[in-house]
């Protein structure tokens, strides 16, 4: 009996590193295509001529949002909506770029100042949970490695459990996320497509709905790969404890 529960733990590591060598490969695949799909649009320049800063702010407009301001903020598709300052922030190459990918960015950012304003439910339970999920990140990263070598060591289950429970709670977090992100990709393009003087042909619609998908798959496989994590440890914490 003991051999058999052994094997079938053996197996059970080796089926979570095999799954997570793949949705790491699956992640590293769509974030390249993103980074191609953004620098691919962003050599296309908006046929109106408006700037990222521009679109955004006559999203805001539009969707009678005037206690929201769009700043620029260093780095690389460092792009937010801080709902704690009010803030659409948009990276050197969002702001001040008028090309299809800086409208689609700035857009969609400002659909997430949407959401704040109509009191979206998924971004309040998101924005809820933060405080919690900080915590979570904090604690796995010395829970589970340590939980797992006292479960190996002296049998003792307890540190690498608190672990999984903050790690399903990070894991939580990131499905939590996907219907915000989704929901905010739907907004902006939604608005673009009615708002001719943003953009003016479908082939300017369809090369900023083609950016925002591949945007919202590196939410998608990053909540696959924490998932997979959780179920490496809580297989292997459950597999032990047998």
């Amino acid at each position: 009996m003991n051999h058999l529960l052994f094997l079938m733990g053996y197996m059970s590591y080796n089926s979570g590193w095999l799954l997570m060598i793949a949705i790491a490969i699956v992640s590293f695949f769509v974030q390249m295509r993103f980074r191609n799909k953004f620098k691919q649009y962003s050599e296309i320049g908006l046929l109106s001529g408006l700037s990222g800063r521009e679109v955004a702010e006559k999203m805001l407009i539009d969707n009678n949002i005037y206690d929201v301001q769009v700043i620029s903020v260093d780095g690389q598709l460092t792009d937010h909506y801080n709902p704690e300052t009010k803030t659409v922030n948009l990276s050197p190459d969002v702001y001040h770029s008028r090309s299809v990918a800086a409208a689609a960015i700035a857009a969609h950012e400002c659909g997430h100042a949407v959401q704040h304003a109509r009191a979206y439910s998924w971004l309040s339970f998101r924005s809820f949970m933060v405080p919690v999920v900080q915590t979570a990140s904090t604690l796995t990263t010395w829970t589970l490695m340590i939980g797992v070598l006292l479960l190996v060591f002296s049998g003792s289950p307890y540190v690498l459990a608190i672990g999984v429970i903050a790690l399903g709670l990070v894991t939580a977090f990131s499905f939590i996320t996907l219907p915000v992100e989704f929901d905010a990709s739907n907004r902006a393009l939604a608005w673009l497509n009615k708002n001719y003087t943003v953009m003016r042909t479908h082939q300017e619609h369809e090369q900023a709905k083609d950016a925002l998908w591949w945007a919202a798959m590196t939410y998608v496989v990053a909540a696959l790969g924490s998932l997979a994590t959780l179920l490496y440890y809580a297989s292997f914490l459950f597999n032990r404890r047998s």
